[in-house]
């Protein structure tokens, strides 16, 4: 999940702690046993006044603390971080469950500010369970990773030709030579694995034997890990909007899909029957035509919007997060895009709205950096790349020429020049109950990824929803018949008698 839920964009470009590596506490031992046994301190949330996220949890009851992990598992006698993570304990003591942990992808999305807000969303089946908000490994507020990116490479495309994907490539290897600089010693470490072996410590130091889960999109990944590394001690797994787990990392085994397309043509229709309002073209067909002048011009002269520039390798990331979701806010955003996009291209520029600035900013800016260095961290921990720039020219050109606009997205990346390599491959593959969930028209986790998941952990369950485009189902999408089975299975941890479609 890139980023839109439960104030995601504000909690990833929020306040992080001091990120040094600290020591281990000396009673705890050097041996990976000792991690388990460590007192952990919980503390309130606000580290200071004008800590708003801290203040509203502390309001909601929350405890927060730091949980030292080792850096490196294979040795954990050497180096230590900490994670940051929340605790809203079960509301319900009479029937508390045990402890469930939250993850919202991205990867490296934080979820330690935003608990409260999941306490709200879940009810009276939340209210049974000991919610906990992780930050994993190096991002939020746990001990991060920050490579002073300037720019990002997500979820930027490699543009309309040879010369966008040269600058695509000089900005990936740019980005993956900064964090080189700023973060060597901890790229190695930062793979999925390591972050499931910290949610079984956290698990521990709970006092809990079993840890419940709801993971989505990326964190489905996560959650997988878990199951497979800690089979023993994984509780009631819910994996939503599930990827491949043979295809983590920045997914280049993909298939050459067009959901996307697809999307934009449904969202065109709409456009089309506001033309009145939108000036963007009474058929479908004139609407993509004006989408794809704004391309065109973006790929002779970047677009002046405020105080950036939108080339052919930032315009089309500006469409495709509102095309995740099918409901109302998200096309009305799309359309102001356009509109405004339309503008900077007949004129050469234009003073965007606040949303607009935002979007730009996050992709062009640096105010992210933090959060898009741990993610990409992550990404290139989890799976090897090729290495050849070769190789990505000729993707390239073979994804461009059968769509244009979108098929390049997140082709060209750092991870093809990082400085440290993957983690051993853990292959998941094992009969773990687990309740899978997830939108028929989903974009990023589409329905063959989330069967390719279904498959691979064959004690799971998988429940379909069809008609509706959104990423990320359960407590988002307000399906009753989505939220209700996922409900009972917490509640009982009984899995459906069978995969079912709502």
């Amino acid at each position: 999940m890139r980023g839109r839920r439960w104030g995601i964009a504000a909690v990833a470009a929020g306040a992080l702690t001091s990120g040094s590596l600290v020591a281990l506490p000396a009673e705890a031992g050097t041996g990976p046993g000792a991690f388990y046994g460590q007192r952990v301190q919980w503390h309130g949330c606000a580290l200071n006044a004008d800590d708003t996220a801290g203040t509203e949890l502390d309001a909601a009851g929350a405890q927060c603390a730091d949980i030292t992990v080792p850096l490196d598992y294979r040795r954990p006698g050497r180096r230590t971080i900490t994670v940051a993570v929340s605790r809203i304990k079960a509301t319900d003591p009479a029937h508390r469950i045990g402890p469930l942990m939250i993850n919202l992808g991205g990867p490296a999305i934080p979820v330690r500010d935003i608990i409260d807000d999941a306490a709200a969303a879940m009810g009276p089946t939340g209210a049974k369970f000991d919610l906990i908000g992780m930050d994993v490994r190096f991002s939020g507020r746990s001990t991060p990773i920050d490579c002073g990116w300037p720019a990002s490479w997500i979820p930027r495309s490699a543009g309309a030709d040879r010369e966008s994907f040269d600058r695509m490539v000089a900005l990936s290897k740019d980005l993956a030579k900064r964090c080189g600089r700023t973060s060597g010693d901890l790229l190695a470490h930062a793979s999925s694995a390591n972050i499931a072996r910290d949610m079984d410590v956290v698990r521990a130091v709970l006092g809990a034997p079993r840890l419940s889960y709801l993971g989505y999109s990326y964190g489905s990944y996560i959650g997988a890990m878990y199951t497979q590394l800690f089979p023993r001690n994984a509780g009631r797994i819910v994996l939503d909007s599930a990827i491949d787990p043979q295809d983590a990392g920045v997914h280049l085994r993909d298939a050459q899909g067009f959901e996307k397309r697809d999307a934009l043509r449904e969202w065109a229709t709409l456009a089309a029957g506001a033309d009145g309002q939108l000036g963007l073209g009474d058929t479908p067909e004139k609407v993509l035509g004006v989408i794809d002048g704004i391309y065109a011009a973006a790929a002779r002269t970047p677009l002046k919007v405020g105080r950036y520039e939108v080339d052919d390798t930032v315009m089309p990331a500006l469409l495709v997060d509102n095309l995740a979701d099918d409901n109302e806010e998200n096309a009305l955003q799309l359309a102001s895009f356009v509109v405004q996009l339309r503008t900077a291209a007949d004129t050469g520029r234009v003073t965007p709205d606040e949303a607009l600035e935002a979007a730009v900013a996050g992709i062009v800016g640096g105010a992210r950096s933090a959060f898009h260095s741990g993610q990409t961290a992550i990404e290139c921990a989890d799976a090897a790349v090729p290495r050849s720039v070769e190789w990505y020219r000729r993707d390239v050109g073979s994804r461009r020429a059968a769509d244009p606009l979108f098929g390049t997205l997140n082709r060209v990346n750092p991870c093809a020049f990082w400085p440290a390599a993957p983690a051993p491959v853990v292959r998941i593959g094992n009969g773990t109950p687990a309740l899978i969930v997830h939108a028929d028209g989903d974009l990023d986790a589409t329905p063959a990824l989330n069967r390719r998941m279904h498959a691979a952990l064959t004690g799971s369950r998988l429940v379909t929803l069809n008609g509706a485009r959104t990423h990320g189902v359960y407590l988002f999408r307000g399906d009753g018949c989505v939220d209700a089975t996922v409900n009972a299975y917490l509640d009982t941890g009984a899995l459906p008698a069978a995969d079912l479609t709502c």
